[in-house]
């Protein structure tokens, strides 16, 4: 699984905050075999990519979600957010997705399960714009652009965050301070340092506080917190940029017990307020908080969808999954 490097004690700006990914230098237009094969214009039609492309597309080359694939998801699903319809992405001939798709609801808590290949990190990936699909698009309800098309930075000011494995804080600075950091995301850590905060941004850091249980540690330095803490933190530095759509990878990841209850806890209690997507590979932490659909990949596509109950007695999830 692809993970992010660790926050240094410098500032930079961490990988989980929704507006704060830069436009892609030149530099960063390359991929790993772009010694070997010739890029690809980004707007060619009818050619697809071998290889998925990890830079934007050009500027004002975004494109918009044909009219009848957008009212065939939707006009079913009258409470879906965000639709995945159809996606493909292949890496050098690999298969990671095949023709997947995925629809989810405003305010619901998704459980993404799956064995290692399974093409979870991929999916989140697309969403995201880390990764472009060779085929199929990503939207949200609400605005036909195909959100497959523009930069990490831009979906990301459109209301999707995601919060890697890893923890991403500033560990040189106060648990306060890296809310406010995220906070002001638009700006540079100098300018948001010394900016003052208005009456509503105070209350937005403040109510994160109260959801993340930090709150008798708004001052102390983010890198004295224990790992479950700063896992809080981070979707602290979420919550205070509202939000729509809220990715979490693997989030329990070397958590005590005690710190797999309350972030089952906080998880929870997003839900309805926010969509959540939560990727785990811990079966009893995903009946904890599973509380209506579960998704299970398999081989880059969907296996099964339904309630925690059902998929635990679908016979073929039991086979590539939970026959342990």
């Amino acid at each position: 699984m692809n993970e992010p490097e660790l926050a240094p004690e410098t500032p930079s700006k961490p990988r989980a905050s929704m507006a704060s990914e830069s436009a892609p230098t030149a530099a960063e237009e390359t991929t790993p075999d772009s010694k070997s094969k010739p890029k690809t214009n980004g707007n060619a039609k009818g050619k697809n990519l071998d290889t998925p492309r990890r830079w934007s597309w050009p500027p004002g080359s975004k494109r918009e979600v044909p009219t009848e694939r957008y009212d065939a998801l939707t006009k079913k699903r009258p409470a879906s957010l965000l639709c995945v319809d159809d996606i493909s992405v292949s890496f050098d001939g690999f298969k990671a997705l095949t023709n997947l798709t995925l629809i989810l609801d405003d305010g619901e808590l998704r459980c993404i399960i799956g064995p290692n290949g399974a093409g979870k990190t991929t999916l989140m990936d697309c969403i995201t714009g880390k990764t472009r699909p060779d085929t199929g698009c990503v939207f949200l309800v609400g605005d036909t652009t195909d959100l497959c098309s523009l930069a990490e930075y831009e979906i990301a000011q459109r209301g999707i965050g995601r919060k890697f494995q890893r923890p991403t804080v500033f560990h040189g600075h106060s648990v306060f301070e890296n809310l406010e950091l995220a906070l002001h995301a638009n700006k540079g850590v100098f300018k948001s340092l010394f900016a003052s905060l208005s009456g509503e941004q105070k209350t937005k850091i403040e109510s994160a506080l109260e959801i993340i249980g930090l709150k008798d540690r708004v001052n102390d330095r983010a890198g004295l917190l224990s790992h479950g803490q700063k896992q809080w933190l981070e979707i602290g530095m979420l919550l205070v940029q509202d939000p729509k759509v809220l990715l979490v990878d693997e989030p329990i990841a070397g958590m005590t017990h005690q710190e797999v209850e309350r972030t089952a806890e906080l998880l929870r209690s997003l839900a309805g307020k926010h969509t959540v997507v939560v990727v785990e590979h811990d079966m009893d932490f995903v009946r904890s908080i599973a509380e209506k659909t579960v998704t299970v990949l398999h081989e880059g596509s969907v296996l099964a969808e339904g309630s925690m109950q059902e998929v635990q007695n679908d016979p073929k999830v039991v086979e590539v999954y939970l026959g342990e």
